[in-house]
């Protein structure tokens, strides 16, 4: 029975082999498939930016604000299904993992479409709370509609991915992805340069995008049916009570973080968009190429997270240890290179999305800042990954606490009134916001005592 189920595998097996080589071998599709996940997004701010101007990149990075920050929910949700189905998996629990993939699902279905009802109900509010500028006002108002309707795309999207990773694949998703980014680039010049539908254009592609992928993520599943336990019936959805409760407990310390993260950036751009539309505009443009770079980080972070879920449940912590240190790695090579371009190239990358002379000079400011920005996620995110993939949730909720709200918006504060430092204040205190957990979470490492800790499979 067992040596049947290994014949029909899904993915790799993360517990055998050189760590770096496996490492990277199940992260670079990851980072790839982020990377392209990133640049379809930029696409939407360049097409934008250049067709409709800076009104029509402050809507459409606005009117994105509740997509950026409801896209963590469903990854937060995917991550838990990815974390408890690689201990499953590791530990040879195949019938455990089954029910735990029809739960994922249900629960991630219902929190998409109750995420879309209550944006399209509460749209104005919503962009009265991020201070959007009034001439943007119609562009994000129109961009935030059309993008929340996806929602269950999105999320349905994550959920396939996140049991795929699970499982030690991670060279499908990207082709879903890449389904999504020709649909997405394509629909973004006819509708927006074209047709001159302007970031409704924008958010129209979006959608189709997502629905595209979505269809590619299902008809996968559908296909490799019996590898992965999954079957196209209502009783294979019904939400397992405790797979439900693993899920939820590891969600939520994540969803936490995540929207709490996402709170104290909204935050932010609420504050820089008081600033006028400059500021705005260089924050705006500033993020995503921010967002773009850390892509590379993120991705072999998740990787690791799985990678210690797969070794934690085979019992092999020193492999789950090294995997870590790999991971930092990494990561620091990934930051060197970003911070030389950041700091010798900051007016032509602030040129892909942007001609406006004035947020191309303070866009010279906001990079230089970012470095510090870069290095702290590198190390952060690198031991993280142990925290996430051995289950800690009440230490994944503190930090949520902490990086959520305590340093992003304590030393934004700081920075403002003490030092008088104006718009940068909020700048410095996005570089400064992962500092805290930067420490606590290199700390624990250090501590070795994740190697005791139970993990979700055992009962």
């Amino acid at each position: 029975m067992e040596t049947a189920v290994k014949k029909k595998r899904v993915g790799i097996d993360l517990t055998e082999g050189p760590i770096m080589k496996t490492l990277l071998t199940f992260a670079i599709p990851i980072i790839l498939t982020n990377l392209i996940q990133q640049i379809y997004s930029l696409v939407d701010l360049m097409v934008v930016g250049q067709f409709v101007g800076s009104i029509g990149t402050v809507g459409v990075s606005t009117g994105g604000e509740i997509a950026d920050f409801m896209t963590p929910l469903a990854t937060a949700f995917a991550m838990s299904g990815q974390i408890y189905i690689s201990q499953l998996i590791g530990a040879g629990e195949h019938r455990r993992a089954k029910k735990t993939i029809g739960t994922l699902f249900s629960i991630m279905f219902i929190a998409s479409i109750c995420i879309a009802v209550l944006t399209v109900i509460f749209n104005n509010q919503i962009l009265t709370l991020l201070n959007c500028p009034q001439e943007a006002w119609s562009q994000a108002q129109a961009y935030m509609i059309i993008t929340v309707i996806g929602m269950p795309f999105i999320f349905g999207y994550n959920a396939v991915c996140g049991v795929l990773r699970g499982m030690g694949e991670s060279k499908k998703p990207l082709f879903f992805i890449s389904v999504a980014a020709v649909t997405n680039i394509i629909l973004d010049i006819l509708l927006v340069a074209v047709f001159k539908l302007e970031a409704a254009g924008t958010a129209i592609a979006t959608v189709m995008a997502q629905l595209g992928s979505f269809i590619a993520a299902f008809t996968f599943m559908y296909h490799h049916r019996d590898e992965m336990g999954f079957e196209l019936k209502l009783s294979y959805f019904k939400i397992e009570k405790d797979a439900a409760e693993k899920i939820i407990k590891l969600a939520v310390p994540q969803m936490v973080r995540s929207s709490l993260v996402r709170f104290s950036m909204l935050w932010v751009n609420a504050n820089v968009n008081s600033y006028g539309l400059v500021a705005a505009a260089t924050n705006s443009v500033g993020n995503k190429i921010q967002k773009f770079m850390e892509v590379f980080m993120q991705g072999v972070d998740s990787a690791a997270a799985s990678m210690v879920g797969q070794n934690l449940g085979a019992k092999k912590t020193g492999r789950a240890g090294k995997s870590i240190l790999c991971t930092f790695g990494f990561c620091m090579g990934v930051a060197a290179v970003s911070s030389i371009l950041f700091v010798c190239v900051p007016k032509p990358l602030y040129r892909l999305f942007t001609q406006d002379p004035e947020v191309l000079a303070f866009g010279v400011t906001y990079l230089r800042i970012m470095v510090m920005t870069i290095f702290v996620a590198g190390i952060t995110g690198s031991f993280q990954a142990m925290i996430t993939g051995c289950g800690f949730v009440s230490l994944g909720f503190v930090l949520g606490i902490v990086d959520g709200v305590i340093s992003r918006i304590g030393f934004s504060l700081l920075f403002l009134y003490v030092f008088d430092m104006g718009v940068t204040s909020y700048f410095w205190g996005t570089a400064f916001s992962r500092t805290i957990t930067g420490v606590i979470v290199v700390g624990y490492f250090l501590s070795g005592k994740w190697k005791n800790r139970k993990l979700l499979t055992e009962k």
